[in-house]
């Protein structure tokens, strides 16, 4: 593939639009649906908890995500207009039952109130994160006492294979992803890699070793 196919994949992963996009969606719901559903489980979810997704996609794990508790509500926080708009046509159901609330974000700020979420998740989105160390401090305060984060992405060995991610993506690995959690007040609770085996980006099957860290505040 040519730099510049390769930089427009990056692009389209990091920030969905147009036709393209929404095809990179369908695709990424379907590659990043057992970190997704892994990362949920790890959450623990009791009746009544008010969640916080940061990157939702297309939301196509939501339906999932309200099978593990009863009256759960559900926030989704996503950078690309038209993956809002994609996650609120497949879940129009959850959203005209005010079970599901999705908006758009900067990627920085978090628009909410402090305390307001009992748990928080994102898989795959810490690559494109341009500040970490304030957006970590952001979830922190949007968290509530004793709230967990689980934090999911594919491990930078597997990920530094991918000729795309030489183009706007920070790689990291789970010693990377610890230093840059010892610099806010989360305590780190759990830790585990595990490998899977899916379909590339470009088609052909590939082990891809992921690592979902879950944290305390």
């Amino acid at each position: 593939m040519k730099q510049e196919e390769l930089q427009a994949i990056a692009s389209q992963l990091k920030h969905p639009s147009g036709e393209k996009g929404i095809e990179m969606g369908n695709m990424m719901n379907e590659t990043n649906i057992n970190m997704t559903k892994h990362s949920i489980l790890n959450l623990n979810m009791s009746n009544e908890n008010r969640i916080l997704e940061l990157g939702h996609g297309n939301a196509g794990h939501v339906e999932f995500l309200f099978e593990q508790a009863e009256k759960l509500k559900y926030y989704g926080l996503e950078m690309s207009e038209l993956m809002f708009q994609e996650a609120r046509q497949i879940n129009r159901n959850f959203v005209s039952q005010k079970q599901a609330f999705f908006s758009l974000y900067d990627g920085n700020a978090v628009p909410f109130e402090d305390e307001l979420f009992d748990k928080i998740f994102t898989v795959n989105t810490i690559y494109f994160w341009q500040k970490p160390e304030e957006l970590l401090s952001e979830i922190y305060r949007v968290l509530k006492p004793n709230g967990n984060f689980c934090l999911t992405f594919a491990e930078e060995d597997f990920m530094k294979k991918l000729p795309f991610t030489q183009f706007e993506f920070e790689l990291y690995s789970t010693e990377k992803a610890q230093e840059l959690i010892k610099k806010s007040d989360f305590k780190i609770v759990y830790t585990e890699t595990q490998t899977e085996e899916v379909k590339s980006k470009t088609g052909e099957l590939v082990e891809r070793a992921f690592t979902t860290i879950v944290l305390e505040k």
